[in-house]
């Protein structure tokens, strides 16, 4: 038996850890934040048109600046729908690799945001008035998605390769599915073609009253859900016997997720790789427990995809390269990365 000084350095010794890792972890979130409000301020004096903070503030709470108001109307609301879209996103790769118990899942790489794509586009093109409905339609198409790739990896269970390989086939038929409609539609820029090549040039403040209820309510289901993603990360039986109805879990978080991704891919186009970069940066960086995790996927997200559309409006100046295709540049070595590393 320990002797009990022995005891006591072991709890001493515990207590440190802990202490260390609430540290940690803290200021993984004081850095996001401040990353974000700097790459914020950063984005919206990215172009011809600059403004000092002091004119910033002067201009929108203050007194009328031409220069501000420019900025209000075209800048500020592609730069909220980034941190939006961003967001949603990141937390719906945590939820699916909560649910799958697969680390390489992401509702881009499964298809998950083509097959919500595809869906937002036959909206968009058979009932442009019903745009506002435009969310509706694209989770009921990332849900018919999922369904699919569910049901095509089912083979006496569920293999997370299976579920990759399938979702590949699935997101690359929705993918051309939507290109088809796309030449169809003649491609209107504001509409049909902006989804397809997540463009989000041209987005407007109606686009951001558009997203902005559905990804609140979808990160609040989300954040209501800690505790079921972390009785998912035990064994089944484990979960059952403190008394978790495993697939009711599985199905309302899955749902959840596929709300997520496709109210963002219905606004900005399918995002590949961001729900699989940054719940990995999350857990390297506060852990796997969901509580701290998902949060700071949230913010983590919002930061990345911001990062991404500023990028792709200065590296081809005056052309702009799209935020989702910026994320596949950089998100295809990590993939590739994670896979060699992974049995």
């Amino acid at each position: 038996m320990l002797s009990k000084w022995s005891r006591n350095e072991c709890g001493n010794t515990d207590d440190k850890k802990l202490h260390g890792k609430k540290i940690r972890v803290g200021i993984a979130y004081i850095v996001t934040v401040i990353l974000l409000c700097g790459l914020f301020l950063a984005a919206v004096n990215t172009g011809s048109l600059k403004v000092s903070f002091p004119e910033l503030f002067r201009g929108l709470f203050v007194a009328y600046d031409s220069n501000v108001a420019a900025i209000y109307d075209l800048r500020f609301p592609r730069i909220i729908i980034s941190m939006l879209a961003g967001a949603a996103v990141a937390v719906s790769g945590v939820l699916f690799q909560a649910v799958l118990k697969n680390p390489l899942a992401d509702p881009g790489i499964i298809g998950i945001s083509s097959g919500a794509g595809l869906a937002a586009i036959c909206m968009t093109t058979l009932a442009p008035a019903l745009y506002f409905f435009t969310p509706v339609a694209a989770c009921i198409g990332g849900i018919f998605a999922f369904f699919i790739v569910y049901v095509l990896s089912w083979k006496g269970g569920l293999s997370p390769l299976r579920i990759i390989l399938t979702g590949v086939a699935v997101d690359a038929f929705f993918t051309g599915f939507s290109s088809v409609v796309s030449s169809m539609s003649g491609g209107d820029r504001n509409g049909v073609a902006s989804i397809v090549e997540g463009n989000i040039a041209q987005k407007t403040w109606e686009d951001v009253r558009t997203l902005l209820p559905y990804v609140a309510v979808g990160l609040v289901l989300a954040l209501l859900s800690v505790r079921k993603c972390n009785l998912l990360a035990l064994e089944d039986k484990t979960a059952r016997s403190l008394g978790v109805n495993v697939n009711r879990a599985r199905i309302g978080i899955s749902v959840v997720a596929v709300i997520l991704a496709s109210i963002s891919t219905a606004i900005v186009g399918a995002v590949s790789f961001l729900g699989l970069i940054v719940p990995h940066i999350g857990r390297l960086l506060v852990g796997s427990d969901h509580r701290k995790l998902i949060p700071f996927s949230a913010l983590a997200g919002a930061v990345t995809f911001l990062f991404a559309d500023t990028l792709g409006r200065t590296i081809a100046r005056p052309y702009e390269v799209a935020a989702p295709v910026v994320m596949s540049v950089i998100g295809g070595p990590f993939f590739l990365v994670l896979l060699r590393r992974k049995k």
